[in-house]
Parts: C-alpha cells; sequence; structure tokens
C-alpha cells in the first residue's frame, strides 16, 4: 500500500467515526457499504449502551463501601432487578416504535414515521404513570417478596421508592432513543445518555457521602442522583426532538391520540413488551432463589456479578441494535438482501467483542470484582458468578442480533414465544431443580443461565433461517 493510499484509507476511516459520533442524518441505510451502515449506527449504540450500563456501576460502586454495605448492594440489585420490568415496557414500546419509524423511514415518509414516534410516547406516559404509583407505595413489599432480609428491606425502601417514583424518566430516555434509533440517529441517542451519565457521575459521590453544606444521603442519594442524571437526559432528548432540525419535525397535533395508529403501535409493541417481561421476570426468579438458598451475601455476590456481566452485555446488545434500524429502513425499501446481509456483518462483529469479553472476565474476574466489595464473602461468590455466567458470552452475542433483526422487521412474536419457552419453561425449572434439588444453591442458578441462552439462541438461529421475519407487514 503506498503512502497516498494509506492516507486516503485513514482518512476515510476518521470521516466515517466522525460521522458516527456526531451524527449524519443525510446518510441513506438503503445504499451503499453495508459494513460503514453498520460502523455509522453500531458506534454511537455502542456507547449509549456502555453508559447505561454504568448507571448501575457507578451506584455499585459508591454503595458498595458504605457502611451496611451487603444491605445497600442487596437493595441496588433488587431494585433493578424489578426495575428490569419496566426496563422490558420501555424496550419494548421502543422496539416497536423504531420498527415503525425505520419503516416509514424506509419508505420516504418521514411525517408518518415522526406522527408513529409521538404515539408511542402518549402510550408509554400512561403505562408508567401507573406502575410508579404502585412501584412507590408498596416498595417495601417488593423488597420482602424479592427476598430481603427484614432489616435489609428497612435499610432500603427509600431507595426503593425513590427509584420507582421516577421510573418514567426511563420509559422515556429509552423510547425516546429508540425513536431517534429507527431515523438512523443514534448520535443523539448515545449523546443523551453521556450527559444522563455524567451528571450521575458528578451526583453519586456529592449525595451519598455529602459536600460542603450538601449533606450525605447515603443509599438514598444514589436513586437521587440517578433519577436526576436521567431526567436531564430525557429534556436533551426533548430538545432535539422539538428544535425541528433532524430528519423529524414534530408539531403538537401530533400527539393528539390517534387510536387506530396506537392500536398498531400496540399490536408490535405488546409481543415485545411480552418478551422482554419473560426475560425480567425469569431474572427475577432467579435472583430471589439465590437470595434465598445463598442469603445476603449470596445474593450480593450474585447481584455485584449481575451488574459487571450487564455493563458488558449492554455494548454488545447496542452493537445488535444496528440490525434493527437496518433490517426495519431496508426491508421499507424493498431490500431483502440487502437486510440480510446487514444481520450477517452485524452478527460476526458481536461474536467478535463478545469473545473478547469472555476472555477478560474468564482471567481478571477477581480483580473486576475487588473494585467493588471489600467483602470477601460477597467478592467469592461474585467471581464465580461472574466467571460461570461469563461461559455462553459469544451465544448471548449472536442471540442478540438475532432478536434485534426480529423487532426490527416488527415480528415480535417470534422472539416472544423462543423467550418464553427457553426462559420459562427451560431456565427457571433448570435453575431451580439444580439449586434445590441438586443442592448445589447459587452454584446451579449461575449454571442455568448459559446452558439457557445457549439453547435460546439456537432456536433463534432455526426460526431466522426460515424467513418468517422478511414478510412481515407494519
Amino acid at each position: 500500500m503506498t503512502d497516498t493510499s494509506r492516507h486516503t484509507t485513514l482518512s476515510r476511516i476518521y470521516q466515517t467515526l466522525k460521522s458516527a459520533i456526531k451524527g449524519d442524518d443525510s446518510f441513506d441505510y438503503t445504499k451503499g457499504s453495508i459494513k460503514k451502515a453498520v460502523i455509522l449506527l453500531a458506534i454511537p449504540m455502542v456507547l449509549e449502551m456502555m453508559m447505561e450500563s454504568v448507571f448501575a456501576l457507578v451506584d455499585l460502586y459508591f454503595v458498595g463501601h458504605l457502611e451496611h454495605s451487603s444491605f445497600a448492594i442487596q437493595t441496588v440489585g433488587l431494585t433493578e432487578s424489578v426495575i428490569t420490568i419496566i426496563y422490558s415496557l420501555a424496550i419494548g414500546i421502543s422496539m416497536a416504535a423504531t420498527a415503525v419509524v425505520a419503516r416509514r423511514i424506509g419508505e420516504k415518509n418521514p411525517v408518518a414515521a415522526a406522527k408513529a414516534g409521538m404515539q408511542a410516547i402518549i402510550i408509554a406516559f400512561v403505562i408508567n404513570s401507573i406502575i410508579s404509583v404502585f412501584g412507590f407505595i408498596y416498595a417495601k413489599d417488593i423488597l420482602l417478596i424479592m427476598g430481603a432480609s427484614q432489616e435489609a428491606a428497612d435499610y432500603g425502601v427509600n431507595f426503593t421508592q425513590i427509584m420507582m417514583g421516577g421510573s418514567l424518566c426511563i420509559m422515556l430516555l429509552f423510547l425516546i432513543n429508540g425513536i431517534f434509533r429507527g431515523a438512523g440517529n443514534a448520535a443523539i441517542a448515545m449523546r443523551s445518555l453521556w450527559l444522563a451519565n455524567i451528571c450521575n457521575i458528578i451526583l453519586c459521590p456529592i449525595l451519598i457521602n455529602g459536600f460542603g453544606p450538601i449533606p450525605a444521603f447515603g443509599l438514598i442519594g444514589a436513586a437521587m442522583a440517578t433519577t436526576t442524571g436521567r431526567s436531564i437526559g430525557v429534556l436533551y432528548q426533548l430538545y432535539h426532538l422539538f428544535n425541528g432540525r433532524g430528519i423529524l419535525k414534530i408539531i403538537p397535533s401530533y400527539f393528539i391520540p390517534d387510536f387506530e395508529q396506537i392500536k398498531n403501535i400496540a399490536k408490535i409493541a405488546a409481543p415485545g413488551v411480552l418478551q422482554f417481561v419473560i426475560a425480567s421476570c425469569s431474572w427475577i426468579f432467579l435472583a430471589q432463589l439465590v437470595a434465598t438458598t445463598g442469603g445476603d451475601h449470596g445474593s450480593a455476590g450474585y447481584q455485584t456479578a449481575l451488574r459487571i456481566m450487564m455493563f458488558f452485555i449492554l455494548p454488545a446488545w447496542g452493537l445488535s441494535n444496528a440490525a434493527a434500524t437496518l433490517v426495519g429502513q431496508n426491508l421499507g425499501a424493498k431490500q431483502i438482501e440487502r437486510a440480510e446481509k446487514s444481520v450477517f456483518t452485524t452478527a460476526k462483529y458481536n461474536t467478535v467483542f463478545m469473545a473478547t469479553i469472555m476472555v477478560i472476565t474468564l482471567l481478571f474476574a477477581r480483580y473486576i470484582i475487588s473494585f467493588f466489595s471489600n467483602d470477601v464473602n460477597v467478592q467469592n461468590i461474585a467471581v464465580e458468578a461472574l466467571q460461570t455466567m461469563s461461559l455462553g458470552y459469544v451465544f448471548y452475542g449472536i442471540g442478540m442480533v438475532l432478536i434485534n433483526t426480529f423487532n426490527g422487521a416488527g415480528d415480535t412474536w417470534t422472539p416472544t414465544w423462543v423467550n418464553f419457552f427457553g426462559f420459562w419453561l427451560f431456565q427457571i425449572p433448570l435453575a431451580y431443580v439444580l439449586a434445590k434439588q441438586f443442592k448445589m444453591g447459587p452454584t446451579g442458578v449461575f449454571m442455568a443461565v448459559p446452558i439457557a441462552e445457549t439453547a435460546i439462541t439456537l432456536a433463534s438461529i432455526v426460526l431466522y433461517k426460515k424467513g418468517k421475519w422478511k414478510k412481515i407487514q407494519v
């Protein structure tokens, strides 16, 4: 390669990376290089999900050094496990929004795309208003049901109340980012979570430990910081949604309920929500099973490992999100072969990423865990959990891409059934039998995770090859 050609290649790579970070509304994802299309979408989506995963780790780090660290870690972990139901609702509705918006953009109809996005926001607002009220009122009961001791529930109830009460910002953060991704502008979605996270990182030590005239709120400060940070991220999203500079032009009339469109979005979103509720309930059951068989230290160790696992998996989920946008837009443009190539390219990148992360977690689990907890008993359980669950990382990576492929095409029922059989009829019974019948305790729960995830991925590959997703109309 000559110096001139090398310089040209480096310049092209630099421009692509710059466009990915900055955002490029002018790029047509139904034409040109598929690799460039994946990179333009994947980089901001990976960075976006890295920021979402950092939320839990920041809280985990600071509360892990409080006086009653095992109670604090358990409270954060159990609350996050319950909030995954809200995540499920948010992701399910955002996937429907992404699918519809991407399909309309692929059809070169940005007005219809904007209308669909606003109707999805109406749905989310109504649903979450109910959830947040009940979550705030029954916060202590939620912790007790999840397996926390009475003492741990008393200690963490205010944290859970704030997190549940402020859950609307979680819903909107996911949903509006889904709208931006469907429109092909993943950079704004990325920047909103960066802003939210930076605010959380700054506020966490101040509100937990106190600073100057600001008193130390302890565990409650972590909830205050997280909720405030996410709220700021939502305000940033709303600014870009309404400033009229993007491909989506929003006007007030789009917020008038269109019940026919709401029905169509709900039709796509319902199985999407259900598929993630199924997965979330499975994780909640596993958390409860670990808490009852491993006690407070077992629960804290599992929750620590789970938060670290999510830190690595969420960026991979971000990368796999590129498949949803590319599949949606290319099916809208009637380019089925290009949609298939986009799936293969995204899966290849995600497999390499997850294989690398698997090696890192297997080799350095002890060093990573020790950063988040000083309790040796918690560390030992967390290391075992992290190393065991990481054995399925490669399959997790492939499975994520296929799930996003189905969802991006609007075929939300296929992954819903896969999750139902894989989690409820396989993972939960397997974990219970190993933990209870074979007396393996938390170890049996840890083993059930990679076994079930591998089976789910293999089933998804078979269903992907059947090609039903290519014929879905949205």
